[in-house]
């Protein structure tokens, strides 16, 4: 079993044990600011902003030198770029409100985490997950992760409202911007192709863009998909 030192109340730890007595833990600020986009790194040519660029980047003509998102990703990419995606591992994750345990699959384990690291990375485009990311949920489920998208959205939305600001209650504002991350999903896993001999970062990727995938759908046709869980509203 993982030793889980104490945290701060503000931040989340993921602990990785793989089968052959490896271990390897990460720990985000959920206060973080960040990274310094013309910061070099050690020999990161993947991470230099032009490199696999997505097509809709707001950084693009702007100086910056790096991606944020990929300065981000350079240690997980490291600890995990000979690992093979479908290796099953146990992970153990320590937010401030819970602890959750699970055996699970490598490019599960990273993608729950990489929906975790983009948003506080500086990336302009994972900036609207931020909310979700503050309230995160390990390793959770294609309809966990609709419900929760779009009861944030609809939270920031009464927020708005409440503040006397325009109110998006239909939603096209995060149509939109789940067409901006799918295009991100895929950028990414083009970065991590030259980062990692094995192929569990890519996946990772893979599994994030189907999961906006599933929200896109819903938002772009609603065609009863949460119906049954929120009957009692249907009454």
């Amino acid at each position: 079993m993982t030793e889980v030192p104490a945290m701060s109340a503000a931040s989340v730890d993921y602990y990785f044990s793989f089968r052959d007595g490896a271990r390897w833990e990460y720990r985000l600020s959920l206060d973080s600011e960040a990274a310094d986009m013309n910061y070099s790194p050690k020999a990161v040519e993947w991470a230099r902003l032009e490199y696999h660029q997505c097509s809709h980047c707001p950084l693009a003509d702007t100086g910056v030198t790096y991606c944020p998102y990929a300065l981000a990703l350079i240690e997980p990419a490291r600890a995990t770029s000979h690992r093979p995606s479908h290796e099953v591992i146990q992970l153990t994750v320590v937010t401030p409100a819970r602890e959750v345990r699970a055996e699970t699959t490598l490019q599960r384990a990273m993608g729950s985490l990489m929906g975790l690291i983009g948003p506080f990375s500086g990336c302009p485009v994972t900036a609207i997950l931020r909310p979700m990311a503050r309230h995160h949920l390990p390793l959770s489920t294609a309809d966990e992760t609709l419900v929760r998208a779009l009861g944030m959205y609809l939270v920031g939305q009464y927020l708005r409202d409440q503040h006397g600001w325009s109110a998006d209650w239909n939603m096209d504002g995060l149509r939109a911007s789940y067409e901006d991350l799918r295009i991100l999903n895929r950028g990414m896993s083009e970065r991590l192709r030259a980062a990692q001999e094995e192929d569990a970062g890519v996946n990772s990727f893979v599994l994030l863009d189907i999961l906006a995938a599933d929200v896109g759908d819903v938002l772009q046709g609603y065609e009863g998909s949460l119906d049954d869980a929120f009957r009692e509203f249907l009454r």
